[in-house]
């Protein structure tokens, strides 16, 4: 499996950059003891656990955190004259505000939102009461890489498991490799959690109970079969010989 091109689906597929957390150089790797800095007087420096990151654990049903282009309503019920019927956020993930100029939102909750325009209004109003309502936002996707007919971004419509969502892409392709289809997911701002799926064997044995549930913003990547790896390199004549063998 080409390295890059994994790296890439995952970078469009979670919104990070390509050379960012996923950079080969910017993988977390055990540190041996012959690659322990020695110290000043010869021995060597044991590595600072505060210098280890850890993978934070994934939170159950997280809420929605606003991406640029969202929309919210801003209403304040004592103070009307401060009301804002569409806040789009910016690109630089910045809204401007009646009254107290640009805030930073992306990122944020919608709880967290509201926290954040109160005390923001609080410069300039006493206990001001406010209510947020986010009107138009990114809808959930997922996204499906590799060896599948129609390979791209698609809306997460309702419950969907990972053999619909390679059937929603048009299927497998010949050159895929149905018994190792790799499902990406996002645990925290910081770690991806990486799962290998079995589906070739759950369609032959028909039995989908350990067909997982996507989640928005997961992505799925069908790698090349053994077959189509070597092809060029047998004659076709033969090639009926060999291909049940993989």
């Amino acid at each position: 499996m080409n390295r890059n091109v994994v790296l890439l689906l995952v970078s469009m597929a979670l919104g990070t950059p390509a050379l960012c957390a996923f950079s080969p150089a910017n993988e977390h790797k055990a540190v041996t003891a012959s690659e322990v800095p020695p110290s000043t007087d010869g021995n060597a420096q044991a590595p600072s656990t505060a210098e280890v990151p850890q993978p934070s654990l994934e939170r159950r049903n997280p809420r929605y955190q606003l991406c640029n282009g969202d929309v919210f309503e801003l209403n304040f019920p004592l103070t009307p004259e401060f009301d804002q019927l569409a806040v789009t956020v910016q690109p630089d993930g910045y809204v401007s505000l009646l009254g107290v100029g640009d805030l930073q939102v992306e990122g944020l909750t919608v709880p967290e939102l509201t926290e954040s325009v109160r005390r923001a209004y609080a410069k300039i109003l006493h206990d001001p009461v406010i209510t947020v309502a986010l009107t138009n936002f990114n809808a959930p996707y997922f996204v499906v890489g590799g060896q599948v007919g129609k390979p791209g971004k698609y809306d997460l419509r309702g419950d969907t498991t990972v053999s619909q969502a390679v059937a929603i892409a048009g299927g497998f392709n010949d050159t895929a490799k149905h018994s190792q289809v790799l499902l990406f997911r996002r645990v925290s701002n910081d770690w991806v959690e990486v799962k290998k799926i079995d589906l070739k064997q759950m369609l032959q044995a028909a039995n989908l109970s350990e067909d997982l549930h996507l989640r928005p913003g997961d992505m799925l990547f069908v790698p090349k079969n053994a077959v189509s790896k070597i092809r060029p390199w047998i004659p076709y004549p033969s090639f009926g010989l060999y291909y049940n063998q993989f």
